[in-house]
């Protein structure tokens, strides 16, 4: 099967290189070495992995990644970065980046992360194409449309970024279950964030401001004290 990848990286041997070896794995590659040019294309065109530096000119990989994840484009996206500090990570994290890569960076890890996001998009296309077409989790007042990957509150539309409809979709599936910060980290955003459990919080934080009518007490999107969260278990009708 023939991918889509988009790669947005302003020096041409690195760019090269990556284009190179995607190719050998089948891949059809866009690319671009302007920020600007880069979000013009991740826009109009959908693709299976979009390859992103930090830095670039025109338009930082960064905004560029908020920009695709405000309109609710789900592409998978690895930021490449020589920014080693952890808060620069966490960062491209919660802008909605997948997963990064330092600079200078091993051509086969490379690829192996490659193979990795791959995988999983398969998985959840698996997971998602068995799933009834109809499946609607209703809680409440809260309803999520998982086909449709559609939010509603007391039956107005919510706005949510991927990551956020994936993490509420994940609890709202498992009413009443708790999980700790990793194992969210694990299901939403996938192996190889350990120790990032921020992440979790700050998106638990950015759901809660478009849910709960109450942050300081929520109803639905609850926090185990020691343990992680849980999404409330509401007795049904």
């Amino acid at each position: 099967m023939t991918r889509q990848v988009l790669i947005v990286e302003d020096q041409s041997d690195i760019r090269n290189l990556i284009a190179l070896h995607l190719r050998d794995m089948d891949c059809e590659v866009t690319m671009a070495e302007e920020g600007t040019r880069g979000l013009a294309y991740a826009q109009s065109a959908s693709y299976d992995l979009i390859v992103l530096d930090w830095m670039l000119p025109g338009m930082s990989g960064i905004d560029i990644c908020r920009k695709i994840r405000q309109q609710h484009k789900d592409t998978p996206i690895m930021m490449l970065t020589a920014k080693t500090a952890e808060n620069d990570r966490v960062m491209g994290l919660d802008a909605g980046a997948d997963d990064y890569v330092a600079k200078p960076f091993s051509v086969p890890e490379f690829l192996a992360r490659v193979r990795v996001i791959f995988r999983r998009s398969e998985a959840r296309q698996e997971a998602s194409d068995a799933e009834s077409m109809n499946r609607i989790v209703r809680l409440k007042d809260l309803v999520i449309d998982v086909s449709q990957r559609q939010v509603y509150l007391c039956t107005k539309p919510v706005e949510l970024t991927a990551k956020e409809f994936d993490l509420l979709c994940y609890l709202g599936s498992h009413p009443g279950r708790v999980f700790t910060r990793q194992q969210l980290l694990n299901a939403v955003w996938g192996d190889g964030f350990e120790g990032y459990e921020h992440t979790v919080n700050s998106h638990m934080n950015r759901l809660r401001a478009k849910i709960e009518s109450n942050q300081g007490e929520p109803q639905y999107l609850v926090t185990v004290w020691g343990v992680g969260y849980k999404m409330a278990d509401f007795p049904t009708h």
